[in-house]
């Protein structure tokens, strides 16, 4: 990680907060972007290495690339903006889908479209994609949030397809639940303290990317233990 630059979407709060703090810790310049300036800036005073702050929101692609082009060339990009919204499919909202499948599906798809090409001009690259196993299996009263999941987990194993036999990387992550905001107030307080640390899962995810000769890790699943 020693000196790479690593763009990191979401990461304001929870898992994106941990990525950030454990890939400063190793010597990178971490990127941080989210729509909440605030939660930002928070983080990254607290970070080992010099950082950057860019607010965007990732539905919107304009933005997206402005904002990675005032960046420029990335090594790594972690797509880990999401946003989950629950209850019986029949219940959902238009704008409540149209958010999901926004913000989790088309922001993903945004971002690695912003990197791709000055990637491929360098023949280097890597990018994560955090999924979640709502993209590994359908859950109940999860319908339209898995919908965007299994979206990004397409794209994912497609875009790995078209780099494959190039130095580029595209990662998909599978995780369960994290004792983070996101489930505040989804699940009661016991059940959250059965959640994972996003802390553990940074770690996990930042062991298994490590570039090795002859190993290609295509996708990280990490679940709670039953």
């Amino acid at each position: 990680m020693e000196n790479k630059k690593v763009v990191i979407t979401g990461a304001g709060s929870g898992l994106g907060r941990s990525l950030a703090q454990q890939i400063s810790s190793h010597g990178a310049k971490v990127y941080l972007l989210g729509r909440t300036k605030a939660k930002l800036d928070k983080v990254s005073k607290n970070l080992t290495n010099p950082s950057e702050v860019h607010t965007l929101d990732v539905r919107n692609s304009k933005q997206v690339n402005q904002v990675f082009s005032d960046i420029g060339p990335v090594d790594i990009l972690i797509n880990n903006a999401g946003v989950g919204i629950f209850g019986p499919a029949e219940e959902l909202s238009a704008p409540e889908v149209e958010k999901m499948i926004d913000t989790n599906l088309k922001g993903t798809i945004f971002c690695s479209q912003a990197v791709l090409p000055k990637m491929k001009e360098e023949n280097k690259g890597l990018i994560i994609n955090i999924i979640s196993t709502a993209g590994k299996t359908g859950k109940t009263t999860e319908s339209v949030y898995c919908a965007s999941k299994f979206g990004v987990r397409g794209f994912t194993e497609s875009l790995a397809l078209e780099l494959k036999g190039t130095p580029l990387r595209a990662v998909g992550v599978y995780m369960g639940g994290m004792s983070t905001s996101f489930w505040e107030g989804i699940f009661g307080e016991e059940k959250m303290k059965k959640l994972m640390d996003p802390d553990d899962i940074a770690e996990i995810i930042l062991t298994n990317i490590k570039e090795r000769p002859n190993i290609n890790v295509e996708e990280i699943v990490i679940q709670n233990k039953k």
